[in-house]
């Protein structure tokens, strides 16, 4: 339930917001605001919630933690009206709107340390061409909430949302409902439908509050609720009971966020496992080869089987073929696979190791998100664990290492080794390709006054052939130069290229090097 008429005048009365100064502006999330204000010996952090059904206002001692990336409305809300002084604070009516006239001269308004010489100073300049004066509507409706910056005029600069269907957007006039003057009557039926709460439902055991450099205030903890300002409820029932930003909510979205991660990780690491005991068997193709081999006279080139004596057991068995090709070449087919199962044997090592540090980190990860006991803070984390990644921004296409302080940069197509060419790499960075294969085109960023090491070299080598089709082959031989020593190929396939001054270099694919680079990369 968000706040009604009568608990808006109450909060603001309390606030007694009136020449103070605006020293920041915090945006946290998508649904909320804090203004950290000033008067002399009076800090103040005055929370602006906008979220559907808990809009509110409301003074707060918990720390407001800002948001990863900077936010629009926040930045422009920075720009125009921090260092501003409020002249005045109040709801229009008993709209639920309220009115925060603000002027600002200059950039003198901005340290406290300097309050009482920079109000002596607005006196003397309050009426040069310098000065700017705003209105910053707060409008509570628990479904239409919205924050409006206005001009002197009634001119909307920004808005917390952009709703243009509705007329609030930049540059259209704000509009307010009609002020009316209420009767005697008409105010003790305002009283009547709207109470004023005294929230008996507040459990008292508080959870630490903070200040608005992060230290814990217990102030409160023991404190009659009767004894407490009506900020101090309002903030304190919302922080427990608000649907995005109480402790309990959150924490049971944690709790969601990590069941499915861990049953996700749990699964895949019991498949690996499974994997290996199957994998464990490998030694058993190697014999069935020599088999092959000892026994190859008593292929006829009809059946589909060698039957013959196990040289180990002394008992019979049956070993398939193809009864198409030679001894030497079936018993070439057992060894290859001995040789695939061996080989992802110490894949699936590697990779059983990875998921087990994975599923440690996502453990501790976890009892850091439950022993956070900021709501604010605990929903900031809970919004980055749950940002799809394919919303994360990349800064380019392409696969980013870095090793040893070196950033390798890999094109896995013709699409993106064109973009990274065009707009990415620079003259002096290294170029590397396999020759006589389709891949992709492996960077090393230079970094000014450094030889590239040939630990970096062989890295991005590797990387190469791995993303190449001579990843089959398990090695090639690579050209690498400057890309300032590249040509564009005239009418040939995007991302084709010439290069001269190059070097060769051959690689023979280390399998383990590449699980460090991938490992490391995830």
């Amino acid at each position: 339930m968000s706040l009604n008429c009568n608990e808006i005048d109450l909060i603001l009365s309390e606030l007694d917001l009136a020449g103070a100064f605006v020293q920041e502006v915090v945006q946290p999330n998508f649904n909320s605001l804090a203004l950290y204000t000033y008067k002399p010996g009076m800090p103040k952090t005055v929370f602006i919630s906008l979220e559907a059904g808990a809009c509110r206002i409301c003074e707060t001692r918990r720390k407001i933690t800002k948001n990863e990336k900077p936010l629009r409305f926040n930045e422009m809300l920075k720009s125009k009206i921090k260092g501003a002084r409020i002249l005045s604070c109040s709801q229009l009516g008993k709209e639920r709107i309220i009115k925060l006239e603000l002027e600002k001269a200059g950039a003198i308004y901005v340290m406290p340390q300097a309050q009482e010489h920079a109000a002596k100073r607005a006196k003397s300049v309050q009426t040069e061409d310098g000065d700017e004066l705003f209105s910053l509507y707060i409008r509570l409706w628990s479904n239409a909430g919205n924050i409006f910056l206005c001009d002197k005029d009634g001119v909307i600069l920004d808005s917390f949302y952009r709703r243009p269907a509705k007329g609030e957007k930049t540059g259209e006039t704000i509009t307010l409902p009609e002020e009316k003057l209420l009767s005697e009557t008409e105010i003790a039926t305002l009283n009547e439908k709207f109470p004023i709460r005294d929230f008996a439902e507040i459990d008292i055991r508080l959870t630490p509050e903070y200040d608005r450099n992060g230290t814990q205030d217990m102030s409160l903890s023991g404190v009659p609720r009767q004894s407490m300002s009506f900020n101090q409820k309002v903030d304190l029932f919302y922080s427990e009971n608000a649907a995005q930003t109480s402790l309990e909510s959150l924490l049971e979205q944690a709790e969601k966020w990590y069941e499915s991660h861990k049953s996700k990780q749990v699964a895949a690491l019991e498949r690996l496992k499974e994997k290996r005991e199957t994998f464990k068997n490998a030694g058993q193709y190697k014999h069935q080869g020599d088999l092959i081999l000892a026994y190859g006279y008593a292929l006829n080139g009809n059946s589909n089987f060698l039957e013959c004596e196990d040289f180990d057991t002394g008992k019979k068995v049956s070993i398939k073929i193809d009864p198409k090709k030679s001894a030497q070449e079936n018993a070439a087919a057992y060894y290859e696979t001995y040789k695939k199962q061996t080989s992802g044997l110490e894949n699936l090592d590697y990779d059983i190791d990875s998921a087990e540090k994975s599923l440690a980190e996502l453990e501790a990860q976890y009892a850091k998100i439950i022993a956070e006991k900021n709501p604010i803070k605990l929903e900031q984390i809970l919004r980055k664990t749950q940002k799809p990644r394919q919303q994360e921004k990349k800064a380019h296409p392409g696969l980013d290492f870095v090793i040893d302080g070196w950033q390798i940069i890999v094109g896995r197509d013709a699409s993106e080794n064109d973009d990274l060419l065009r707009h990415t790499v620079k003259g002096a960075d290294m170029w590397l390709h396999v020759r006589d294969y389709h891949g992709g085109y492996v960077f090393i960023k230079n970094r000014p006054g450094k030889t590239v090491p040939l630990e970096i070299l062989l890295a991005a080598g590797n990387l190469a052939v791995y993303y190449s089709k001579a990843r089959k082959n398990g090695s090639a031989d690579l050209y690498y130069t400057q890309v300032k020593h590249l040509r564009r190929a005239k009418n040939a396939p995007k991302g084709t290229v010439l290069p001269t001054n190059e070097k060769n270099l051959f690689i023979k694919l280390d399998e383990k090097k590449i699980r460090e680079i991938l490992g490391n990369h995830e």
